[in-house]
């Protein structure tokens, strides 16, 4: 068997072994775990991000909606990816250094990860399988894809990313989200 092999079959039992997004962990930018169960109880939008894309200019949007609705319980969680077009090339201290000194993020950024492909993360799997998650199943198409994630860990909804976290859209969404 090879490692490709081995490896999408491994990340399928894990993703049929998930139920919700807390039953996943990832690693923090600064290299500790970091259990998605955290945040249950809150309203979390996952961003997969990079660093040299069109799309970067999302970040200062991304923490305005961190800051405006924190308080209110809801999380951002960024997710360096360099799947598209080399954009993230970064280390994770690269990476968490642009990310303050250019857009001063405060809120939980992730270690770098793979969104697709054979070595993609079991997260990135089970969010975009169509099996479990109809509605928002989908592989990744670039950068600033964003997942809004309810209080219990369930998927709710998935905007592309030309969708930009200060849209109508997104805000009525994450206020929802945190109504219910």
């Amino acid at each position: 068997m090879s490692r490709y092999t081995f490896l999408g079959l491994l990340f399928a039992a894990l993703s049929f072994a998930a139920s919700t997004v807390h039953d996943f962990t990832l690693k923090s930018i600064d290299g500790q775990p970091a259990p998605l169960s955290a945040y249950k109880g809150k309203t979390v939008l996952l961003v997969n991000v990079a660093s040299q894309c069109g799309f970067t200019p999302q970040y200062a949007a991304l923490e305005a909606l961190y800051e405006k609705y924190k308080d209110k319980g809801l999380v951002i969680v960024g997710i360096p990816a360099n799947n598209f077009g080399a954009q993230e090339p970064g280390t994770d201290a690269e990476i968490k250094a642009f990310c303050t000194r250019k857009y001063n993020v405060t809120f939980p950024m992730m270690s770098k990860v793979s969104v697709k492909g054979a070595d993609e993360t079991p997260l990135y799997h089970f969010l975009t399988d169509p099996a479990n998650n109809p509605a928002t199943g989908g592989g990744i198409k670039w950068n600033f894809t964003k997942f809004l994630i309810d209080k219990d860990g369930r998927i709710r909804a998935r905007f592309e990313p030309n969708v930009t976290p200060d849209s109508a859209e997104i805000g009525a969404a994450v206020e929802k989200a945190l109504a219910e």
